[in-house]
């Protein structure tokens, strides 16, 4: 394939709520624009982007995935970003590199709750969109409701580019309203001119001239020509529609069926003629360090600047090894090239250039600015990390995932699981950087954290049919802890003879509680020699040793402070090891006299709803003795802030899908930890017993 020219490229990204058809569209795309003899169908698991055998036995997409098209002396570059609420957040990465979203709306359903968030995301990254109503061959679709619920929802001149010409199983062709014809479409989806429709035509001037009206309204000239004479001339119309769409002033929209190819070709020759290309672009900034400090510096999107590249997915192919791809943001790259990571500070030679279609690699030569391409087996570099120009450094800002919202322990079912687990997570966390995988050092469970359950159940999947691990999932625990209540002056005393050199250690000490957030305090107050300096040492290991154990239910306890005041020894039997056992001795003494009780962490919890599920929310927060301190407007959402225990969080993920249309998210983070209810507590502590989980003392006999 020959280098693309930067003018000539146009990198899109496919987004919009699941099912909307964005897989069904990029293959039809395909199919029409001749980069594909075979029309790939979703429901036949045969399209190009959807290759994984996860994907297509769900018939859902479950990463970003690529395409492109030679059309028109120009290569479209396109993502296919998934839809689904647990996948939804990989469109940012794919937002982050395109110059252009293509936004894809059920023509049935209308504006949807992922098109909403995946819309926001564009807000995020200044990125024009073209708006495509999809599905209008199907039973109950209806452009005219569907541009509706756009217009409503999104502040943003949006104007239809295409009219549909028949509705439902009759829509057979468009009217291009920029150009003023109307086509129909054969089995292939080839174009035919026919006669502008009669009816429809009111409409048809209506639009036309609103997209006039923005044209005139997007230069002062222009408007002062648009006031005199009443319209503007052709030649001033479409440059400036392209100027408008670049600058977000204007969304341009089209009527299609990516299911019988109606209106997709004309579709192809707006996108080369309106959409924006990378040049289009304003300069794209970083910094010169990796970690993101002092003055930042850019790089125009020009041939002529230095190289730089952002990688901004990752692919773990089981024969190819790791594949890495990445947008040229500035200057142009040959295979073979030398290269600097200077996100990690190393270097990397590129090898072999590769264009994907799916899960085919095609060799190039060279990529020019604004191209996207494939590397394989680079050493170091992964997802989030800039190539560039070791002479010309510049490391550009990783893309933010939203927080995991959902976490469940995870355990091998083998031993030879639990040799392979390790390695098969970190491929799949390299492909996947919303997912999160880390053990809990309190409970020394394996957690694996991600977006909602579907997602991590594609992971449990993805580790048995491609890497024959097999695990469980299970809700993690709680890392409650322990603390004392009262205070408590009590003797620790071992003493053991058996024959030979016995052992003794004897100390005497006071247990007091701390203020929450405490930890643990050691004072030593012995004044002479009852217990000689060298053993003071190990009395406060031993105790610490059991507060690690707990005292009721087997998990840590803090937030206490012990008092050494006097004790004895032996000049012959007494040792370190005899005073340790002294020091848990005390702890178990003083365990029967200070009210040990369980704590068990609180979160900051903010969650963010449409207004109309706000009084919905706080209910449930309150059910699950949760304490609202706060509301706020951001945006169009409400943001509620609360204090709820970790314990009443776990399901919460699902809850809130239900209560607010799968439309609310909540971030949550640790904020301290507070008694647990009496009530509860016994139920913890039952459990800890049934389970085994309360630790046996040591016998220091």
């Amino acid at each position: 394939m020959k280098a693309f020219t930067t003018e000539n490229l146009r990198n899109l990204a496919v987004i919009g709520h699941g099912d909307a058809g964005k897989t069904q569209l990029t293959a039809s795309l395909m199919y029409v624009a001749g980069s594909t003899p075979r029309w790939g169908k979703v429901d036949e698991g045969t399209t190009v982007t959807d290759y994984d055998d996860d994907s297509i036995a769900r018939k859902v997409s479950l990463n970003n995935n690529f395409a492109h098209v030679e059309y028109a002396d120009s290569k479209l570059n396109i993502i296919d970003t998934p839809g689904y609420a647990a996948f939804v957040s990989h469109a940012r990465p794919a937002l982050r590199v395109a110059d252009c979203a293509l936004v894809v709306v059920d023509g049935v359903n209308g504006i949807e709750v992922q098109t909403e968030k995946t819309w926001s995301y564009a807000n995020e990254f200044l990125l024009p969109r073209f708006m495509v109503i999809n599905k209008l061959d199907k039973e109950n679709s209806d452009f005219g409701h569907a541009l509706e619920t756009a217009t409503s929802s999104f502040a943003r001149s949006i104007v239809p580019f295409t009219l549909p010409i028949g509705s439902e199983a009759n829509f057979k062709g468009v009217v291009d309203v920029v150009h003023q014809k109307a086509y129909e479409f054969d089995a292939n989806g080839k174009a035919k001119e026919i006669p502008m429709p009669e009816s429809g035509k009111d409409v048809f001037e209506r639009t036309r001239e609103r997209l006039i009206e923005i044209v005139a309204e997007s230069d002062d000239a222009l408007m002062e020509k648009y006031f005199a004479d009443g319209t503007l001339p052709e030649e001033d119309i479409y440059p400036n529609l392209a100027k408008a769409i670049a600058k977000s002033r204007l969304c341009p929209v089209y009527a299609v069926s990516a299911g019988n190819l109606v209106g997709l070709q004309i579709l192809l020759d707006h996108i080369v003629e309106f959409g924006p290309n990378p040049a289009t672009h304003e300069a794209e900034y970083g910094f010169k360090d990796a970690d993101l400090s002092g003055d930042r510096v850019s790089r125009k999107y020009s041939n002529d600047e230095p190289f730089s590249a952002y990688v901004f997915r990752t692919i773990a192919d089981p024969f190819a090894g790791r594949i890495n791809v990445m947008k040229v943001v500035s200057g142009k790259v040959e295979s073979d090239a030398t290269v600097f990571n200077s996100t990690r500070d190393s270097q990397e030679r590129l090898g072999a250039l590769h264009v994907i279609n799916g899960k085919t690699l095609e060799k190039v030569n060279s990529a020019q600015t604004g191209d996207i391409i494939a590397v394989v087996k680079l050493k170091d570099t992964q997802t989030g990390d800039t190539l560039c120009d070791k002479a010309n450094p510049i490391v550009y800002p990783k893309v933010e995932y939203p927080e995991a919202a959902i976490a469940f322990a995870i355990e091998p079912k083998s031993r030879a699981d639990e040799e392979k687990i390790s390695v098969a997570l970190h491929k799949i966390l390299e492909e996947d950087p919303s997912l999160h995988f880390e053990r809990d050092a309190q409970t020394k469970e394996f957690i694996l954290s991600g977006s909602g359950q579907l997602h991590i159940e594609t992971v449990v999947d993805k580790l048995k049919n491609r890497y024959h691990v097999e695990v469980a999932l299970h809700p993690p625990k709680v890392p409650y802890k322990e603390t004392i209540t009262a205070s408590a002056e009590v003797q620790g005393r071992h003493k053991k003879q058996s024959g030979g050199r016995g052992q003794f250690g004897d100390c005497k000490v006071i247990f007091e509680p701390l203020e929450r957030g405490g930890g643990f305090e050691w004072v030593d107050k012995i004044f002479g020699g009852a217990v000689p300096q060298n053993f003071r040492p190990a009395i406060e290991k031993g105790i610490i040793e059991a507060a690690a154990g707990g005292a009721v239910a087997g998990y840590p306890l803090v937030d206490f402070k012990v008092t050494l005041i006097d004790g004895s020894y032996h000049t012959v039997d007494s040792d370190e090891h005899s005073f340790r056992a002294a020091g848990r001795k005390a702890f178990r003494a003083a365990m029967e006299k200070a009210k040990p009780t369980l704590l068990e962490p609180i979160m900051d919890v903010e969650v963010f709803t449409p207004l109309e599920f706000s009084g919905d929310i706080m209910g449930d927060l309150n059910s699950r003795r949760g304490r609202v301190g706060g509301m706020e407007m951001r945006g169009k959402q409400q943001v509620i802030k609360a204090k709820v225990p970790l314990s009443e969080m776990l399901d919460y993920q699902s809850k809130l899908n239900s209560v607010t249309q799968a439309r609310g998210s909540y971030h949550m983070q640790f904020s301290h930890y507070d008694p647990l209810p009496h009530n509860l507590a016994q139920k913890v502590i039952d459990e800890a017993v049934a389970a085994g989980r309360v630790r046996a003392h040591e016998d220091d006999e």
